[in-house]
């Protein structure tokens, strides 16, 4: 019985001394994708590509040298915002608990050593640093021998996500994953115990699917306008034609967004809304952004190209020039960053008359203008109301202040209401009467769109519209509603006299 107990004892302290040299254990961190949601390369590359962008003819020539001296060469032209980095909450709360019971954290990283000491630096956690000099670079199997040499006797555990750690995991005993795919973790479980998943791997599909903005698609819907209000809807060839003109638009517009969303990282997240694009936010690497983006631009351009006209092709490279002129100059200075975007609204009408084959209406040109403008002001008025309660003087990477939201209130509400005043004029001219059997049904539509643009900027004055309009707009039932009886109205005004006609 004696003996019993004391095997019992024994074997309760043998466990309890195993479990304290497991937390004795050195524990090393990686950077990329581990402590951070993002690549720390790109972000720099990134950084240089908008500061200068001429420089990066030099890249292929940095990278001849090897990695680790092309990230010494970027780091030493940039200076990457660490702070505004997406740091993995889950991952900082478990190295915290860590640091608090005693435990030795080292930072072990690939990275070039200037981004990972100023990270180190930031976050206060790590008791050293290993990171690539310029002439090696400390990964898999090198990272592995840095990490012995530093850890000794003393054993370590590892805090990995890619592949590239699999060597680590091995050596330790036990693999730390954060966001590991389903084929990484199947990795992983052949070469030694998976203890811990931290933050599970997002859907990448869904995130390639926000980040192009697949619902800001509906804003090309404005390319079939000037085919209906010509009357030229019924025509097969034609409605084909703006079809592919609509998918070529779309495809160049989500190659901008790609574009703008990577240049304007750290401006994006310090935006209280902006900070959650995948980008920003760390759920989708940059690299997918920097190889999709051209596809994109490819694939429209040679839809817009072959497929509908050559003059249309010529349209998609000039609103490339515009939204590049926009995104590198124009976004920056207030008033002119408004009138640009509403040019581009309008600009998809007028693509909408190339793709057509129609005549471009100076009355609808009028009207959008006037209509868009009120709805870029709005654009800008609700980012300004939803930064009213932060710290900040104003929007980051704009031009305006928070106490402008009065002005653009008033200059977005008069632009909304002059496009109705267009809208009046174009019902009481020749050229209704000669395309409508029933103008006066059109008059109806003044008020609807009224209501309408009272009815957003009041809700954007109340701080509850999205950064969007359009955005807003999709997701809104009254929106629909009225957009559904301004189109009964125009079938009406088209059709109301053979109604009658049966009817009598």
């Amino acid at each position: 019985m004696a003996g019993s107990v004391t095997s019992v004892v024994s074997g309760t302290v043998a466990a309890a001394g195993a479990a304290d040299r497991r937390e004795r254990r050195l524990l090393c961190v990686d950077l990329d994708g581990t402590l951070v949601a993002t690549d720390t390369l790109w972000e720099s590359l990134l950084v240089l590509a908008r500061n200068d962008l001429l420089s990066l003819w030099r890249v292929p020539l940095w990278l001849m040298r090897g990695r680790s001296a092309l990230k010494q060469e970027i780091g030493g032209r940039v200076r990457l915002n660490v702070a505004a980095l997406p740091y993995r909450e889950e991952v900082l709360a478990y190295l915290w608990a860590q640091k608090q019971a005693g435990r030795r954290i080292v930072l072990a990283t690939a990275a070039d050593q200037g981004v990972a000491r100023a990270i180190a630096g930031h976050l206060g956690l790590f008791s050293d640093v290993l990171a690539s000099d310029g002439k090696t670079s400390i990964k898999a199997g090198r990272k592995l021998e840095a990490v012995r040499e530093l850890a000794g006797d003393q054993g370590f555990d590892y805090v990995g996500d890619s592949r590239a750690d699999l060597p680590l995991w091995r050596a330790s005993g036990r693999a730390l994953m954060v966001a590991p795919s389903a084929s990484l973790l199947r990795q992983a479980r052949r070469v030694c115990p998976v203890q811990q998943v931290v933050c599970p791997a997002p859907s990448r599909v869904v995130e390639v699917l926000r980040a192009i903005r697949v619902h800001q698609w509906v804003k090309n819907v404005l390319l079939f306008v000037p085919m209906v209000l010509a009357h030229k809807a019924s025509d097969v060839d034609t409605l084909l034609r703006v079809l592919a003109a609509f998918f070529s638009f779309s495809f160049a517009a989500s190659c901008v967004y790609l574009v703008n969303d990577l240049l304007d990282l750290e401006s994006d997240r310090a935006h209280p809304h902006k900070r959650l694009r995948p980008f920003a936010a760390g759920r989708l690497q940059p690299a997918v952004g920097v190889v999709l983006a051209p596809l994109l631009l490819i694939v429209g351009l040679v839809v817009g190209w072959v497929w509908v006209s050559a003059a249309f092709g010529q349209m998609i490279v000039l609103y490339l020039v515009l939204t590049t002129l926009y995104s590198k100059y124009f976004k920056k200075k207030p008033i002119l960053d408004v009138l640009l975007l509403a040019g581009l609204y309008t600009y998809r009408v007028l693509a909408g008359t190339i793709a057509a084959s129609v005549p471009a209406s100076p009355w609808l040109l009028a009207f959008s203008i006037f209509f868009f403008l009120s709805l870029a002001f709005i654009k800008r008025y609700a980012d300004l109301v939803a930064m009213k309660g932060d710290s900040g003087e104003g929007l980051p990477g704009r031009g305006y202040a928070v106490h402008d939201v009065d002005l653009l209130r008033s200059l977005g509400t008069s632009a909304g209401y002059l496009s109705v005043l267009v809208l009046a004029l174009y019902i009481n001219s020749g050229q209704v009467a000669a395309l409508y059997p029933q103008p006066r049904v059109l008059w109806l539509i003044c008020p609807l769109l009224l209501y309408w643009l009272s009815r957003v900027w009041f809700i954007a004055h109340r701080g509850r519209m999205s950064h969007d309009p359009i955005v807003f707009s999709i997701k809104d039932p009254v929106s629909y509603l009225v957009g559904l009886i301004i189109v009964g109205l125009i079938v009406l005004a088209s059709y109301g006299t053979q109604v009658l006609r049966l009817w009598g």
